[in-house]
């Protein structure tokens, strides 16, 4: 869902009449009408009555306009808060460092939120390892970093923007391919990938992934993990949006008991930048929403 179009809905709610409402954002009222047909169709409901004369808010476009309201309000006060930050030499280009899926769901929003208070600035993707993903930021590699938090770290700032519930990763021929939910009980002496990182708390995350043998694969990224299963024939450890993100034939994602994978969006603590402060406001709108794969903390 874009900014842009809870713009479009709120004005239109607001001039009940669509050629007012597209006036008002200097755009032809047919695109203007476009805008707001794909947003009902995302959110699968009718949010306005039309008729030849009026136009006027459903009851669920009577809701979606108040949450749109309270959205654009903040997002209105973010972009002050972001005007009002040093501005910083690579404001105009921000290398944001990415583990795996990253934001998953959320990196549509997540942009958008950014370019609101960014605008005409680019972002510059720049992939991460596990080892890598904590030293990128704090180095200066990268301005900002979407990473799997698995703990904390000296003089970075970390801002949850997601839980993922854990699944395994299993060959699609294992029998454990069909199960509902795997428990420890199920995985006793089987084997496994192991994540290579430094920070300890990887450890704690991944379980029995880490207690593996010397001929166990190795891998460095959530992506290479459903490969790794698929090459070996060994079980992985994953969060939910690999399904999505890195799905393949010969694999399948289980759900499996243990901790939820955190997804943080990751700054040097003493940054004031435009572009750190931008990413944080932008998780603090984000991290309320639900996603699907995504579980409260």
């Amino acid at each position: 869902m874009e900014i842009q179009a809870l713009r479009y809905v709120v004005t239109l709610a607001e001039e009940r009449h669509f050629r007012r409402a597209a006036e008002r954002h200097y755009i032809a009222p047919q695109a203007f009408g476009r805008h707001v047909r794909a947003l009902e169709r995302e959110l699968g409901t009718r949010l306005f009555d039309r008729t030849s004369r009026r136009v006027r808010p459903t009851a669920e476009g009577v809701r979606l306009v108040r949450h749109a309201q309270d959205v654009l309000a903040r997002v209105d006060a973010l972009r002050e808060q972001v005007r009002a930050a040093p501005a910083g030499a690579s404001d105009g280009v921000v290398r944001v460092g990415v583990l795996g899926f990253g934001a998953a769901e959320r990196w549509p929003a997540l942009r958008d939120l950014v370019g609101e208070q960014l605008p005409g600035a680019d972002l510059v993707h720049v992939e991460l390892d596990w080892d890598s993903q904590y030293e990128a930021v704090r180095d200066g590699e990268v301005d900002v970093a979407v990473v799997h938090d698995v703990g904390p770290v000296d003089g970075l700032r970390l801002d949850p923007l997601l839980w993922a519930e854990r699944v395994a990763v299993v060959p699609a021929s294992s029998p454990l391919a069909e199960a509902a939910r795997l428990e420890p009980a199920d995985l006793e002496g089987l084997a496994w990938v192991r994540p290579v990182g430094r920070h300890p708390g990887l450890r704690r995350w991944a379980g029995p992934a880490m207690d593996v043998s010397r001929r166990s694969p190795v891998v460095r990224t959530p992506a290479a993990i459903p490969a790794a299963v698929a090459t070996s024939g060994m079980l992985g450890v994953h969060g939910d949006p690999a399904r999505r993100f890195f799905a393949r034939p010969d694999v399948r994602f289980v759900p499996l008991a243990g901790e939820a994978a955190q997804v943080s969006v990751a700054t040097r603590a003493d940054d004031r930048s435009r572009a750190a402060v931008a990413f944080r406001q932008a998780v603090g709108v984000l991290a309320g929403a639900t996603p699907p794969g995504v579980v409260n903390p």
